[in-house]
């Protein structure tokens, strides 16, 4: 039976080395049988988290706030794998992809946890200029270690300044092979 899965991009560039990972993958997991939903966090109205620990993880929309997290939530809820996707910006997530998994704390809040564990795995798609990825993947192996997702396995490529850039690279092929492995 097929996995659900849910890939968060973080990147502002719809067309960008990111999304190619993206598309890579994507092609790889649906031949595989399973199910992909992608959302393009740069394209929606989200919030930073307010830090108030109002949410409630079993209302509809867990959080206080009302935006595009809302159409999130329901789909993280369901997921069986959450793909992380992202440039490298400062040796870290960027900035629209820290703040969807900031808010998705929402779901661990109030009469239950709905995002720790649940049999839930991960994985980590990333484009960079540069090769400096040691800091996010220590924060990624701390935050699945925390959630308690199995960690899948990550794609790194690096060298990818300019839209296109990472056309013909191998990476491409280890992000369409990491789509097509999840079982």
């Amino acid at each position: 039976m097929g996995k659900n899965i849910v890939v968060l991009n973080g990147s502002p560039r719809k067309n960008g080395n990111t999304a190619g990972l993206v598309k890579e993958f994507t092609k790889g997991a649906q031949e595989a049988g399973h199910t992909v939903t992608e959302f393009f966090l740069s394209g929606m109205d989200i919030h930073g988290c307010k830090g108030c620990f109002g949410g409630h993880s079993s209302r509809e929309c867990p959080c206080v706030q009302k935006d595009d997290m809302n159409q999130i939530y329901p789909a993280v809820r369901e997921c069986d794998v959450i793909v992380l996707a992202t440039p490298l910006y400062y040796w870290n997530m960027s900035g629209q992809l820290r703040t969807a998994v900031d808010r998705l704390f929402a779901l661990e809040e109030g009469d239950g946890n709905l995002l720790r564990g649940h049999g839930r795995a991960s994985a980590l798609l990333m484009a960079a200029e540069g090769n400096g990825f040691e800091d996010v993947l220590l924060y990624y192996d701390h935050l699945t270690g925390h959630l308690k997702w199995e960690n899948l396995g990550h794609v790194l490529a690096g060298g990818n300044g300019d839209i296109g850039d990472i056309k013909g690279k191998p990476e491409l092929g280890q992000a369409y092979e990491l789509g097509k492995s999840i079982r």
